[in-house]
């Protein structure tokens, strides 16, 4: 009677499951981004200035700050002749123009391809384009490419803004997006723009990044089987906000978003057999850990990975960088250095 009272007991708690998603985390972008930070301060020595957050990450931001990194908004805040980063989202010609005026020794460690929406922002505007910018308004990217054609680009924020947008002629008019939006949602706002305006183009390939498509993707083929998701992000992190929303749009029963396991409210597992793990594209993989030893403490087996996707996409670290590195016999290879934020570890 025991033994059987026991077994029952003990039922529940092997049940417990926690579905990983793969891939998750850092991003080829962010990856570079961060090593540029750490190769800098390597090289010149602290203090280097940061405009805006590297990348949406509190956890990167404050161990970046603990090494010398200093955070500034503005160009202006940047003291004279200093060494000022550009953040991974990018930023308009207007800031590359007041650090120059204030002497500045700039490294722009905008992700590869956000700089590829920027180049095709020039190339339409300079075609004499109407382009219309899927994004939300005041994220740090979308400032960056409206300021490459401020005069050509109209910000569209999701599918219910259409009915607001205007164009001058509606033969001339291309879409582009920010990186990091919801797929669906930014297929939608097109496919809007498209019943109003049936010549609008698209543009050259996908400006949402591999990376971000591949997280939702992981997330879309766990979701029905999670009564939980959780993801690791900031809430300034526009794909680690999406991935929430996505698990919920396709099934999972809840969801939400912390940058810690200590954030995790322990009510949220009441009834949950079925935990989903994954992270934004700015989230060390240490973060993830510590949510899964949270869950494991709770009776959660080990993580079985879902994958959505192979990543194997490497950016060269910024040329200014390089060419530095060089010079001073130093690696300006992205491989990182034992301890490096962007070498916490990867869990498959």
């Amino acid at each position: 009677m025991t033994d059987t009272a026991q077994t029952h007991s003990d039922a529940p708690e092997q049940a417990k499951r926690v579905l990983l998603a793969a891939p998750r985390g850092y991003c080829a972008g962010v990856d570079r981004a961060v090593v540029a930070v750490e190769k800098a301060l390597d090289l010149y020595g602290p203090p280097v200035y940061v405009r805006k957050q590297i990348v949406h990450n509190k956890h990167v931001v404050t161990t970046l700050e603990k090494r010398g990194a200093v955070f500034v908004d503005e160009t202006e805040e940047v003291p004279e002749g200093s060494t000022v980063v550009f953040s991974a989202h990018g930023v308009a010609p207007v800031v590359h123009d007041e650090a120059k005026s204030l002497s500045l020794k700039t490294i722009d460690a905008t992700c590869p391809l956000v700089t590829k929406v920027h180049r095709e922002a020039v190339r339409f505007a300079k075609d004499d384009f109407d382009i219309l910018l899927i994004g939300h308004e005041g994220h740090e990217e979308v400032i960056g490419t409206s300021g490459e054609a401020p005069e050509h680009i109209t910000l569209v924020d999701g599918p219910d803004d259409v009915a607001n947008v205007e164009v001058r002629d509606p033969e001339k008019v291309v879409w582009l997006s920010q990186t990091t939006l919801s797929v669906d949602e930014t297929m939608e706002t097109v496919r809007r723009l498209r019943e109003k305006f049936p010549a609008l183009q698209d543009p050259p390939s996908d400006d949402i990044c591999y990376a971000t498509q591949n997280r939702q993707l992981a997330v879309k083929q766990m979701a029905e089987d999670c009564d939980l998701m959780l993801v690791v992000g900031s809430r300034n992190s526009s794909n680690s906000v999406r991935l929430v929303e996505v698990a919920v749009e396709h099934g999972s029963r809840d969801g939400h978003l912390v940058d810690y396991a200590d954030e995790i409210d322990e009510s949220w597992l009441d009834g949950v057999r079925t935990v989903g793990v994954t992270s934004g594209a700015s989230v060390p993989e240490i973060l993830v850990r510590e949510v899964l030893e949270y869950l494991a403490a709770r009776g959660y087996g080990d993580p079985e990975p879902v994958v959505a996707a192979e990543e194997s996409l490497l950016f060269a670290l910024p040329t200014e960088l390089r060419r530095d590195l060089k010079a001073a016999g130093m690696s300006d290879k992205m491989k990182h250095d034992a301890g490096s934020l962007a070498d916490a570890g990867q869990l498959h």
